[in-house]
């Protein structure tokens, strides 16, 4: 057995853990399928159908079972452990986009509910890596601290990847027609998977046996732990909220600043800069919150992230020109990583073993959820009003959150204050 220092840990100490490189580098390969596959989908059944609104709908249906079923797939992960889940969920998932690929190869040679039907079936078996390379960190990380620093760098790691994906897909179809996209994303998920499951981080995850409330000795007993089965969701509202009202605010201000770009011509590409701004904020808010040793415990945190990115928005309605939006959309990026850095801690520190990757997922649910509802929202409110009220409207959203989180912070009924972490578990050498 080998014990990593955990005194001032940096952001070295936690890929130094012993298997944490292998097993996050391969779970950030996996992952990178996330920001391929989506708008290769879409591009191949636009291709394919003739129609965006057909493509609309697909993609819908994929998001939908995707996002949505994602408690569920997680839920069997915790159940039956990562290796015997992962591997068939990512057959199925590959299978299902290796049929989808050869169905758009003509145009017009399918029909749209059947495009539909796979392109639904293959988002219910969306490996969720992300949950369970959180699930990992909490076994690997000795301490809070470490932990911190461990999330932090998972979620900047992750927000790259969202970035990047649509940038390979975009030089991909450049010279290649969009199936091609949805092939690499396949082999990448694949890969990602292959190498994440046969990692000895995760081959030491066992199914935690139901009902026995344990942390594997790992943090005292399990007090003020929340349950598996039902009473996950419950237990975890406070991150969960937290994390969909992120979601949402994000949803609008990414037409917002389209919106922006084109009413003040400024040319296609602007908006992409803009959104890049606001990523790098988030990428670097993120490295600082890993960075700091933190007194307020996260709960206290958490609706103080929400209203930093409130306030940041509000301020970016007030941007004259392109220069002082992409400034305002960084410093409100600058809280972004860090509000859902925070959600994971505070659901990882409430969940029994047999219900942590499931904890995980329903924040990761509640930020996509809330992207999705934000995106719709966000057409009514740029057709309507003047993008600076649509910046007001999307700042207001995140205040609100982060008044709701406050609420539920002080109302009792989120978890107690726990023990620190003790000693890791051992993970057997390599």
């Amino acid at each position: 057995m080998s014990s990593t220092p955990v005194g001032r840990p940096s952001y070295a100490a936690v890929l130094r853990i012993p298997h944490a490189r292998r097993t996050f580098a391969a779970a950030l390969l996996g992952r990178l399928s996330y920001g391929i596959v989506p708008l290769s989908v879409m591009l191949a059944v636009n291709r394919a159908s003739g129609s965006y609104t057909v493509a609309g709908t697909v993609m819908a249906l994929f998001g939908a079972t995707s996002v949505f079923l994602s408690p569920a797939r997680a839920a069997l992960i915790d159940r039956h452990g990562p290796r015997r889940t992962l591997v068939p969920m990512v057959t199925a998932y590959a299978a299902l986009l290796v049929l989808l690929t050869l169905l758009v190869r003509r145009p017009g040679a399918v029909s749209p509910l059947v495009l539909g039907a796979v392109t639904a079936a293959a988002g219910a078996c969306t490996p969720p890596l992300g949950p369970t390379m959180r699930a990992v960190w909490g076994r690997l990380a000795p301490d809070r601290a470490l932990l911190q620093r461990a999330y932090s760098l998972d979620g900047v790691a992750e927000e790259l990847l969202f970035v990047s994906g649509p940038l390979l897909v975009g030089i991909l179809t450049a010279f290649a027609p969009p199936t091609a996209g949805i092939a690499l994303g396949t082999f990448l998920i694949v890969a990602g998977t292959a190498g994440f499951t046969t990692s000895p981080a995760v081959g030491a995850m066992r199914p935690a046996e139901a009902g026995t409330g344990r942390r594997g000795g790992r943090r005292g007993g399990g007090v003020g732990r929340v349950p598996g089965g039902r009473g996950v969701l419950w237990g975890i509202l406070q991150p969960v909220v937290a994390a969909g009202g992120v979601g949402l605010t994000l949803g609008v201000v990414d037409l917002v600043v389209v919106a922006f770009v084109e009413q003040r011509h400024y040319g296609e590409g602007a908006a992409a800069w803009a959104l890049a701004a606001l990523a790098a904020g988030s990428a670097v808010g993120g490295l600082v919150n890993g960075a700091v040793h933190w007194r307020v415990p996260a709960p206290g945190r958490l609706p103080l992230a929400a209203a930093g990115l409130g306030v940041a928005l509000l301020g970016a309605g007030f941007a004259p020109g392109l220069g002082t939006l992409a400034v305002a959309l960084a410093v409100a990026g600058l809280f972004v990583s860090p509000a859902l850095t925070t959600a994971y801690l505070i659901a990882d520190d409430a969940a029994a073993p047999q219900a942590r990757v499931r904890a995980g997922a329903w924040v990761n649910t509640g930020v996509n959820a809330g992207s999705t509802v934000g995106a719709a929202v966000a057409g009514p409110l740029v057709g309507g009003l003047p993008t600076a009220l649509c910046f007001a409207a999307a700042g207001t959203a995140a205040l609100l959150t982060a008044l709701a989180t406050v609420r539920r912070s002080r109302g009792g009924s989120t978890p107690r204050a726990v023990p620190e972490r003790g000693d890791a578990e051992s993970v057997p050498a390599a």
